[in-house]
């Protein structure tokens, strides 16, 4: 069995920021995945508490192993994903959360990206901690949701793969 967390904040507040692109990408997909061998689990905590919600399943290092935890990442353009296992969190407070809970960085990650990006493709983002916050926290626009749609249905064949083949597949596959 495999579960997966869609990371971001419960209420209709956060709905479609920036921040909740985890929880976004696996609303959309939870309907493709219930054929699978799959567990959503779903969450009532905020993004800085997100471990509480996974450390009441994933309960050993090997139960991490099938966790696949999909999150927003600031560092990649809006538009893309990466899949990577036993990573860090990259200053990434719900990740962090994660990681603490259950005792282990052995967990796959889909990281989906969030920030515009200049033409060449280089990120463009926010250069202080509040503007930060303020940009995570903002909504994306109607044309950015479209773009996020084709992002949400290419992870939902990233972790379709990680299910039926491999995460080293999948990895070659999708990153």
């Amino acid at each position: 069995m495999f579960y997966i967390i869609g990371l971001g904040n419960p209420g209709e507040e956060y709905k479609e920021s920036r921040h909740n692109t985890g929880r976004m990408a696996v609303d959309y997909i939870s309907e493709k995945l219930k054929a699978k061998n799959v567990k959503v689990i779903e969450s009532k905590e905020f993004m800085n508490h997100s471990g509480k919600a996974v450390a009441k399943i994933i309960k050993s290092k090997k139960a991490a192993q099938n966790l696949i935890v999909v999150y927003d990442d600031i560092d990649l353009p809006l538009g893309t994903m990466k899949i990577s296992y036993n990573r860090g969190d990259g200053g990434h407070n719900g990740l962090a959360s994660v990681v603490k809970a259950v005792k282990t960085r052995e967990f796959t990650r889909i990281r989906i990206g969030i920030s515009p990006a200049t033409p060449k493709g280089k990120v463009k983002k926010p250069d202080t901690e509040k503007r930060v916050l303020d940009f995570i926290l903002s909504k994306f626009k109607p044309t950015e949701i479209e773009i996020l749609k084709k992002v949400f249905k290419k992870s939902s064949e990233a972790i379709a793969c990680i299910v039926e083949e491999s995460r080293e597949k999948a990895m070659n596959l999708y990153n």
